[in-house]
């Protein structure tokens, strides 16, 4: 195996470990609030991309026509961040309708909840669209750099920064605002916080909002890279990034975002060595025995994973 191959894969690992770990951050912040996980994330994910593609759709319409003047690059970030604000309604909406009356009920029903609203966003996508495949918008015109033999594409390079780019927002959101000094006092008590004057009504639909908005941006990267919806692609990817939020720690963001890379890596590299038919066992038996060693997580901690379940 030479250098250059080496690092063609660790290119294609980061591309791939982005959309993990912008997925797996969803999962994380619900749990680490509201000590659930979200199994309807991955389909959310789903509708951020399809959200996406109309958005795409319709400003290339508008540019097209010459009624709004757009460069292209400016289609491409109002694609993203009008997909993202209007994705975060869907979080909210989820988090209304499904979890909120379910708050006090036994996990098992929060879980069975989340499979369901994720068949219902499924139904619903398949009711409204049909199940043909739709091939995503071409939002920039695909090029190929070639530095020191390995091929990088101005998509990946789109797709890892904007990742990183997100991630460190919400750290930077997170530590920063009163709103999230207000989720990660949240996390760490979930009973006494609110009687300080936090309420959970305001956190919880905020964090899957932001949730939402992280996996919709996933979603239109995903779109960019691999232009092609489907209306269950969010149900693979989405278990998968729920495996990296348990593989980094139950409730940590950080953990989620490195362990979704690092799952991305694990995939790559497996399919590298091995049939690509042997990919997902292979790489799932390898998180098993890093959880067998460390059965928290990266980051979590004995103490919350017993408070939280």
């Amino acid at each position: 195996m030479t250098f250059t191959f080496f690092f063609q894969n660790v290119v294609n690992a980061l591309q791939w470990g982005s959309f993990y770990a912008l997925i797996a951050l969803g999962y994380a912040m619900v749990y680490s609030i509201l000590m659930l996980f979200n199994f309807a994330h991955g389909d959310i994910f789903m509708v951020g991309s399809y959200i996406g593609f109309g958005v795409a759709t319709g400003l290339l319409y508008l540019v097209t026509s010459g009624f709004i003047p757009l460069p292209h690059w400016l289609v491409l970030v109002l694609t993203i961040v009008i997909s993202m604000f209007l994705t975060s309604f869907v979080g909210v909406i989820v988090e209304r309708i499904g979890y909120r009356p379910l708050r006090n009920a036994p996990r098992a029903s929060a879980a069975i909840t989340g499979l369901m609203i994720g068949i219902i966003l499924e139904t619903g996508n398949l009711a409204l669209l049909g199940a043909r495949r739709l091939n995503f918008p071409s939002l920039i015109m695909s090029r190929t750099y070639e530095i020191g033999g390995v091929f990088v594409t101005n998509k990946k390079i789109l797709v890892v920064l904007v990742s990183i780019g997100l991630m460190l927002a919400l750290d930077q959101f997170v530590r920063k605002t009163k709103w999230g000094m207000a989720m990660r006092a949240m996390s760490y008590d979930f009973v006494v916080v609110p009687l300080m004057g936090v309420s959970i009504d305001v956190i919880a639909p905020l964090t899957f909002a932001i949730g939402s908005g992280l996996a919709a941006a996933g979603g239109v990267l995903y779109g960019i890279a691999y232009p092609i919806l489907d209306p269950y692609m969010g149900i693979l990817i989405g278990w998968k990034a729920f495996v990296a939020a348990i593989l980094g720690g139950r409730g940590s963001i950080m953990g989620a975002a490195l362990a979704g890379f690092l799952l991305g890596f694990i995939e790559i590299f497996v399919a590298m060595i091995f049939p690509s038919t042997l990919r997902d066992l292979i790489a799932f038996s390898i998180v098993l025995a890093i959880l067998t060693f460390r059965p928290y997580g990266f980051f979590g901690k004995p103490y919350s994973a017993k408070l939280r379940l």
